[in-house]
Order: structure tokens, then C-alpha cells, then sequence
């Protein structure tokens, strides 16, 4: 009896933004031999900036997604800022800060209440037509109208400072366009006090689950690697306007106090041909050992405090997990969760500041440089925006590494060890393979970025032969 190596198939993976598919590679007595993460959709967002002007980009940038356009538009008008070689005034850095603050609050918010709650609260093995976030609102609904309300509150604070809560064309090289004023700062702070409840209480209940988690922590992802955020001088975590730092498993520093060029020049990309999805990873190590993450995670592992009293008492809970860093991808959702907190917090704080209804809020210059690197922490992490113009500033090259990408080779990692426990050839049930799905939510990727692709992702699973032959589908038309 001969027998054959098969491969099972999740086509497209639900419940993230973008559309991908994974396929689990059994060997001939089918266990997991590995699992890839395959982006298939690509849109060269970089190649049609290339003829256009830098000061044009914030606002073309920020169209690449409409869950995470801020970061897009400051990353790019970070750029410009070094290309015009000003001084962006403080007020301007300020408001940029909180706007991105607010990004942050509202894409966690969807990350954690919108996708993964279903897995968390309904259960992996829950009826998929239950199992999203209406059929959450049914079982809880005061969770469900804590994420409602989260987001919405992030989606409003982008709105009022910015203009639009999608694709803003607020932020430009050298500052902003408007200063905020005195009515709408006082709006935002008689809601912020409500908010912050709604996160601590979020923040309680997760951490209610935590020991009934614990095989999830051990298995969705958990392994040594790198970690890339921002911090400021003294360490305390930053998600714009601050220094890179990179720390390894055990939380040493590998690199630190670095600027958005001197970082990138630090990164390198694999490429691999069944994704668009490049692979970074840190040079000086190689493809294996350089492998890193960004997002949530890595900005509680690289960061020495948040700066903020709640989100500092919550961090020193979190470092309880681990020895060194926190090495589990499932606790993404535990950091995101910490991050909310703290972006509503340091809401608070920037705005409390009377400086921050200064009107200087643009420097005006010319084209001073021909090459500009701007960084912001997205949602998912760590964003380069790496611009090269010509003598009139009309961009000759652009490249975007995206926080997702960055993710990639741990992500590949994570499902691999999740199929490893959950997967065989004798046991095929959508439940197991949602698993391995909730493995890639973990890290909430965004594709749209990430290949320069939209859409909502429908679920297909197939198991294969060695020779094409179909053995086994499973379908879900929505997710």
C-alpha cells in the first residue's frame, strides 16, 4: 500500500482584512509538515506613485486602506518632512500623535471585538453561521457594545481633528493643515473618561480567560524571535516621533535609539513564489535567526514603560507571562488590548496640554533632500514609507514596508506550529481548521497594505493529493 503526502487548503482565510489562503502540507503519514501563508491578491501601489510629487503622498497614502489610513498619512508625511529638511512645529507633532492615537483605539477595536471575539468568546468549534460578531452581540452584548463604542470613539476623534475618519488628507510634509480648537479638544475630553472604562473593563474580563487560554498561548505561535518598535529616549513606548528599537527573546537589545533610515537600511527582504507577501527580516542575522515582529506585541516588548499609570500597572501584569519577552502570538490580543488603554490615556495627556491648541502648526520649505524615510507605528506595527525624488520633487522611487510583511515569516512560523497540534490527515473539521486561521488573526494583518488587495474573505478548504487529486472540501461562502 503506497501511501501519499497531501495538502489542505484554507482558501480564502476569513475574518482578516485582505484576501490569502493557507495550505498545510502533510508528509506521507500525514502529519503536518508545514504550513504556508499566501497573499494572492496584488495592486503595485508603489510602482503608480513612482512620476508623482512627494507632497502629494500623504493623501494618496492614506487611500492604500480605510482601516488604517492615518499611519499611512503620517508615515508619508514623515517623509516629505526629512525631503523638505524642516522642523515640523511641536503643536503640529502633537496633533499628529493623538490623531494616530486614535487610529490606534479604533483598529484594535475592530481587531479584537469585530474579528476574534467570535473565536474567544463563541469558541474555535461554534457554528460559523453564529460565529461572528452579530452572533457576539446575541450571547454578550455589553461586550459587543464596548467594541462598538471603541471604535466608534476613535473613529471620531480622526473625524473631528482631521476632517474624515477614512482617508484623511489632514497631515502633510512639514505639519498639518488645520489647528485643532479649543471646542472640539474639550469634546474629546469629556468622552475620554466613559471610553477608558469601557477598556478596563474589556482588559478585566480578558484577563478573567487567561488561564483557561493556556494551551492557545502555548501553541498559536509561540517561539523565539526578534522585536522592532518605537520608543522614546528613556525607553517609554512611542507610536510616532520617536527611536527604533530591537530587542531579542530574551529581551536584550539588539539594536536601539535607531532612525527610520538607519533601521531599514538594517532590514532585508525574502521573497517566495507561491505569496506577493515579501518576508523581512533582520540582515545582520539572516532569514532564519533575524526573524522578527512587529505590532502590539513587540512595542510591549521592547518598550520599558507605557508612561501612563493605568497602562503601566496593566504592563507589569503582562511581563508576568514571560521571563524575558513575551514569545506567545496569541497574546497580540492581550497587548492590544493594553494599547487601547494606554492610547486613550495618552489621549488625555497631549490634550490637557494647552500647547496643543497652538496655531503654528506648518513649516513651509522647498525640496532640501532627494531621499526621505518616514516611520510610524501602525495599528499592526512598525511603517516605512521610503521616498526618493528628483531635483523638482517628483518621486523616482517609493517603497513601503508594511507591518504586516514584517510579520511574515511569524506568521508562516505560527500556523505551522498550530497545524503541528491541531491538524492530521485522520481528523479534518472546519473547528481544527479555524485554528489555524485564529493563528493569522493574532497578528490582524492587513493585505491591502501589505501587497499594495480588498475585500471580505470567504473560506475554502480542500485536502489534496500528492498527484492535484481532490479528497476533501470544506466550504463557507462568507466570514
Amino acid at each position: 500500500m503506497t501511501t501519499m503526502s497531501r495538502t489542505i487548503v484554507i482558501e480564502p482565510v476569513t475574518r482578516v482584512e485582505g484576501h490569502a489562503r493557507i495550505t498545510i502540507h502533510l508528509d506521507a503519514s500525514g502529519a503536518v509538515d508545514e504550513a504556508r501563508f499566501h497573499v494572492t491578491e496584488f495592486r503595485g501601489f508603489e510602482t503608480f506613485c513612482e512620476g508623482r510629487h512627494f507632497q502629494e503622498m500623504p493623501a494618496l497614502t492614506s487611500r492604500i486602506c480605510g482601516i488604517c489610513p492615518v499611519s499611512h498619512m503620517i508615515a508619508s508625511a514623515d517623509a516629505g518632512d526629512r525631503i523638505l529638511a524642516v522642523r515640523v512645529p511641536e503643536t503640529a507633532m502633537r496633533l499628529r500623535r493623538i490623531v494616530n492615537l486614535a487610529q490606534i483605539v479604533q483598529s484594535h477595536a475592530l481587531s479584537y471585538f469585530y474579528l476574534s471575539s467570535p473565536d474567544l468568546v463563541l469558541g474555535y468549534d461554534s457554528d460559523p453561521a453564529q460565529r461572528h460578531l452579530l452572533g457576539v452581540a446575541a450571547a454578550h452584548p455589553e461586550l459587543a457594545r464596548h467594541g462598538i463604542r471603541l471604535r466608534q470613539f476613535g473613529q471620531q476623534v480622526i473625524e473631528w481633528i482631521a476632517g474624515k475618519r477614512i482617508h484623511p488628507s489632514w497631515a502633510v510634509a512639514g505639519g498639518v493643515m488645520t489647528a485643532l480648537t479649543s471646542e472640539t479638544r474639550d469634546r474629546i475630553l469629556a468622552a475620554l473618561p466613559a471610553v477608558r472604562d469601557l477598556a478596563l473593563e474589556t482588559l478585566r474580563g480578558f484577563k478573567r480567560t487567561l488561564d483557561q487560554r493556556a494551551a492557545e498561548a502555548r501553541t498559536f505561535g509561540s517561539f523565539p524571535s526578534l522585536f522592532l518598535g518605537m520608543v522614546t529616549g528613556d525607553g517609554t513606548i512611542e507610536h510616532y516621533g520617536g527611536r527604533l528599537r530591537i530587542v531579542d527573546s530574551e529581551g536584550r537589545r539588539v539594536a536601539d535609539q535607531l532612525e527610520g533610515a538607519a533601521c531599514k537600511a538594517l532590514l532585508a527582504e525574502s521573497v517566495h513564489p507561491w505569496s506577493y507577501l515579501k518576508s523581512p527580516y533582520y540582515a545582520p542575522l539572516g532569514p532564519v535567526d533575524g526573524m522578527y515582529r512587529v505590532g502590539p506585541l513587540a512595542r510591549l516588548n521592547v518598550a520599558e514603560r507605557c508612561g501612563t499609570p493605568l497602562a503601566d500597572a496593566e504592563l507589569t501584569e503582562f511581563r508576568q507571562l514571560g521571563r524575558g519577552a513575551v514569545l506567545s502570538s496569541f497574546h497580540y490580543h492581550y497587548a492590544r488590548l493594553i494599547e487601547i488603554l494606554y492610547g486613550l490615556e495618552r489621549m488625555e495627556e497631549l490634550l490637557a496640554d494647552e500647547q496643543a491648541l497652538a496655531g503654528d502648526v506648518l513649516s513651509r520649505a522647498s525640496r532640501n533632500q532627494a531621499h526621505g524615510v518616514g516611520v510610524s507605528e501602525a495599528p499592526r506595527g512598525t511603517l516605512f514609507h521610503d521616498y526618493t525624488v528628483d531635483a523638482d520633487g517628483v518621486l523616482t522611487h517609493v517603497d513601503l514596508i508594511i507591518a504586516t510583511g514584517q510579520n511574515n515569516l511569524a506568521m508562516n512560523r505560527a500556523i505551522t506550529q498550530i497545524a503541528r497540534q491541531y491538524v492530521s490527515n485522520q481528523t479534518l473539521t472546519e473547528g481544527l481548521l479555524n485554528r489555524v486561521e485564529a493563528g493569522i488573526r493574532a497578528f490582524d494583518p492587513c493585505l491591502s497594505c501589505s501587497t499594495h488587495a480588498a475585500g471580505t474573505m470567504p473560506l475554502y478548504l480542500q485536502l489534496v493529493d500528492a498527484h492535484g487529486t481532490v479528497l476533501q472540501t470544506l466550504a463557507r461562502t462568507s466570514g
